[in-house]
C-alpha cells in the first residue's frame, strides 16, 4: 500500500477537529499524528511551532464560525437571529466558542476598540434602519448585545448538563429589550 501524503491542509484540519472536540489546550503534535495515523514527523515538517499552527487553527475556527451563524441566520430577523445563532454555537460547539471569545485581540484598549474590530462597520446603520433608531444609539445597543451576548453564550458554554436553550433565548430578549429602552429613552 502506496504511503499517504500528508499536506499542511490536513494537518490544519486534523487540528482543528482536535481543537473542536477537546479544546485548543489538546492540539499537539501527537494528537494531531494520532488523528492522521501518521507518524510525528509530517507534522514537525509543517510545523515549525505550536503557536503557528494554533494560529491556523483560529483562523479555520473563525470561518467554520462565518458559515455556522450564515446558515442560522434569518434575514427576516437578521440582529436576533444572528445573536441566537452565537448562543447556539456556545452550546453545540463549546470548544470552538472558547476559541473564537478568547482568542488574545491586539490593540483593544477600549470598548469602542473592541466594537471597531469586532463588528461590520455597516452593522450599526443596519440596526438603526430596522429598529428606526439614530446610528449611535444602534450602536451602542449592538455593543450592549454583543457584551450580554458573549457573556450568557461563556456561561451556557461551560455549564453541565447545559441551559435550556429556550431560558437562554428568554434572557437573551430580555436584555435585548431593557437595552432597547435604554438607548432610546428620552432625556
Amino acid at each position: 500500500m502506496p504511503k499517504q501524503k500528508i499536506t499542511k491542509g490536513m494537518v490544519v484540519e486534523a487540528a482543528f477537529e482536535v481543537a473542536r472536540e477537546h479544546g485548543m489546550e489538546q492540539v499537539m503534535v501527537k494528537s494531531i499524528a494520532e488523528r492522521l495515523s501518521c507518524s510525528v514527523q509530517p507534522i514537525y515538517s509543517y510545523c515549525k511551532n505550536m503557536d503557528g499552527l494554533r494560529q491556523d487553527v483560529a483562523i479555520r475556527t473563525k470561518q467554520f464560525i462565518r458559515e455556522y451563524i450564515a446558515k442560522r441566520t434569518n434575514p427576516q430577523d437578521l440582529f436576533r437571529s444572528i445573536g441566537q445563532a452565537h448562543l447556539q454555537l456556545a452550546r453545540d460547539e463549546p470548544n470552538l466558542f472558547k476559541i473564537f471569545i478568547l482568542h488574545q485581540r491586539e490593540g483593544i484598549s477600549s470598548l469602542e476598540d473592541l466594537y471597531q474590530s469586532e463588528s461590520d462597520p455597516h452593522i450599526a446603520d443596519f440596526i438603526a434602519e430596522q429598529l428606526d433608531i439614530t446610528t449611535t444609539q444602534a450602536k451602542l445597543l449592538h455593543l450592549n448585545m454583543l457584551i450580554y451576548t458573549i457573556g450568557i453564550g461563556t456561561i451556557f458554554s461551560v455549564t453541565t448538563p447545559g441551559i435550556p436553550a429556550e431560558e437562554i433565548f428568554a434572557k437573551q430578549a430580555e436584555a435585548f429589550q431593557a437595552f432597547y429602552n435604554m438607548v432610546t429613552e428620552k432625556k
